[in-house]
């Protein structure tokens, strides 16, 4: 949540953190603001609203030079949203400016100790306790930014990315990190500081990671010193060369970041598989899972913890793991596991699976699993992210930077990783016999290709959008391996266009959601010719007897389905637990097209953030 950018070098500050705030966008935002220093006078513009709005703002009233600025994109915690609520916030003296991702748990507390003393609050925030408390740090030790910053933080409950400017002390920035993601770029006598490192991928491909409970002062002429806030210990960064660039984050033709990352599946597929299935030779290669195969072998159960549509992802890998691999699998929310005292056991493995790698929750559920000795594997997309770190062992998925907030390519190349230690957990324990085994590799090494055909009813699929755009509920029906796709299809459209929907396990449908079911009740039935395939197509035929809408995500030349339907979306058949992998596409799309003719916002749906980093 949130995005934080800042510049200090020899360049025009300003047109850095505006394009960095702009490219941060996919975070969630609900307000924004700029800082901008020019050796001679402070200047802080903030507007509730999008960043064009700022920099509209900007442009008409402020002075843009400046070779120091920081920038912020607020998504509201403490305080509506408004101008005077959003970042920078600037201390009493007018000396200190702030922008900060989190939330100080303790700033009422601290707020009436400051008021107290003299100091006047404007906003309804905790961060602009937080700057005045690192002031008034300042003024009784008679310490310099950075240690007044350290102080500041040991006296605070929390989370925050912070980033910290002092008028009097014109070349430097100090930062902190605890419990939220921040970067720095290191260039040639520059440096930036951001959320992650999109906003500066074409300045620098070289970053420093603050690790939890790190603070950096990050000097225009000297470099980044880096410490722990707890006990003040220098700490020698380690500068990670980026393997993004800036071609992947731009939307090339495409008219939303969602639709180019749909588009991206089979590519992102390949890329994740890449290196790890080698299908001809009946190998499946992941140095995480061979370094631990015996912690996963002798495992009595597996915990997945996640959230969102990590958390779908997980219920898929509940059905491929038992079914192939034969261990017994919870899938758990990681806001729900981390508060009630869950039953963690030594021989336990715990996945843990986010897109960012950087959720809040999921973090904590890692930190609660391993302090009560479990093995914790991590499959996450950002490379050297806070998940990654954090456990013992794990798979990226190189599914590529994921703008959109609605997560789509992070869901299938999730699956498919989670398949292949699935796979390899069944051949490691004789659970699949050789000829299930090789013909699973080789159906998941055609993934790709017929996703790329199932993206060729897109067309038809807008025509489908078009007839069901004005439906103000839908239902999801879907069984075994498809329930969950039935799940994520119904947040896709909750997500993006707002629409109420809601997934079931098709059975359950008489145990009360067929009370909803009237001639203005569109039910999309995923339905291939697979598993229980006679009684999805009963389950149809109690929906058609009460005029419901179906709209059935079909194998390819089906026919049963198609007489009952009033609309059909057809996939290629493949293997009845890799079908996830397909029938997700076209609900994709459907929610895709389906909030764009509703004019709304896409790639940036209210209230939502790409990476949820405070509790």
């Amino acid at each position: 949540m949130c995005g934080i950018v800042g510049y200090i070098g020899y360049r025009e500050a300003y047109p850095i953190v505006l394009k960095g705030l702009q490219r941060l966008e996919y975070r969630g935002y609900d307000s924004a603001g700029i800082a901008l220093y020019n050796e001679k006078e402070l200047k802080v513009s903030k507007t509730k609203g999008k960043v064009a709005d700022l920099k509209k703002k900007m442009e008409q009233e402020v002075d843009t030079s400046g070779t120091l600025g920081m920038g912020h994109t607020r998504w509201a915690t403490h305080g509506v949203p408004n101008d005077v609520n959003s970042h920078p916030h600037v201390s009493n003296s007018g000396d200190l400016v702030i922008i900060h991702n989190g939330i100080i748990e303790n700033y009422e507390t601290l707020k009436k100790e400051l008021t107290a003393r003299g100091y006047v609050f404007h906003s309804d925030t905790d961060t602009e306790v937080l700057v005045n408390l690192i002031e008034d740090v300042i003024k009784k030790e008679k310490v310099k930014l950075g240690k007044a910053v350290q102080i500041a933080l040991t006296q605070t409950v929390g989370a925050y990315a912070i980033a910290v400017f002092d008028k009097k002390k014109p070349n430097e920035i100090v930062v902190a990190r605890l419990g939220s993601p921040l970067a720095i770029g290191v260039g040639k006598d520059e440096y930036f500081i951001a959320s992650d490192a999109s906003p500066f991928i074409e300045f620098t491909n070289n970053a420093i990671y603050l690790e939890d409970g790190e603070m950096a002062v990050v000097r225009r002429d000297k470099g980044v010193k880096v410490r722990k806030i707890k006990d003040d210990s220098l700490v020698d960064p380690y500068i990670q060369e980026l393997q993004l660039n800036l071609e992947q984050i731009e939307k090339n033709n495409f008219d939303h970041f969602m639709l180019k990352e749909i588009y991206e599946q089979p590519s992102a597929i390949t890329d994740t598989y890449r290196g790890r299935l080698l299908a001809d030779e009946g190998i499946i290669r992941m140095a995480g899972v061979d370094d631990n195969l015996e912690r996963f072998l002798n495992a009595k159960r597996i915990l997945i913890v996640a959230c969102g549509t990590s958390w779908h992802a997980g219920l898929v890998a509940e059905y491929i793991f038992e079914d192939l691999a034969r261990i017994p699998v919870e899938v758990e929310y990681a806001s729900e596991f981390r508060y009630r005292n869950p039953i963690i056991n030594p021989d336990d493995v715990v996945i843990a699976i986010s897109q960012s790698g950087e959720t809040a929750d999921t973090m904590a559920a890692i930190k609660l699993a391993k302090e009560k000795g479990a093995f914790v594997f991590g499959v996450c997309n950002v490379v050297g992210s806070s998940i990654s770190r954090e456990t013992h062992a794990g798979a990226y998925t190189h599914a590529g930077p994921e703008i959109g907030v609605a997560s789509t390519k992070a869901f299938t190349t999730q699956i498919t990783v989670l398949t292949l230690i699935a796979l390899k957990l069944a051949k490691a324990k004789g659970s699949i016999s050789n000829t299930d085994f090789h013909m699973h590799l080789q159906e998941l090494e055609t993934i790709p290709q017929k996703i790329e055909v199932a993206l060729e009813s897109n067309a038809h699929i807008k025509e489908v959008a078009f007839k069901y755009k004005d439906a103000r509920n839908c239902l999801y029906l879907g069984r075994g391996f498809n329930f969950p796709v039935a799940l994520e299809g119904a947040l896709k459209l909750k997500e993006i266009s707002y629409i109420h929907a809601e997934g079931y396990p098709a059975a359950e449908m008489k145990h009360g959601p067929i009370a909803l079911i009237d001639e203005e009740m569109p039910v999309v039935v995923i339905a291939t010719r697979k598993g229980h395939y006679e009684k999805v197509v009963s389950n149809i035929q109690e929906i058609k007897s009460r005029q419901g809408k179906i709209i059935g995500i079909v194998t390819q030349g089906d026919t049963s389905v198609r007489d009952l339907a009033d609309h059909v979306i057809e996939i290629p058949d493949t293997i009845e637990s890799l079908t996830p992998l397909l029938t997700t596409i076209p609900l994709q799309l459907l929610s895709y097209h389906i909030a764009v003719m509703l004019g709304k916002n896409v790639d940036q749906p209210r209230n939502l953030a790409k990476s949820v980093t405070v509790e």
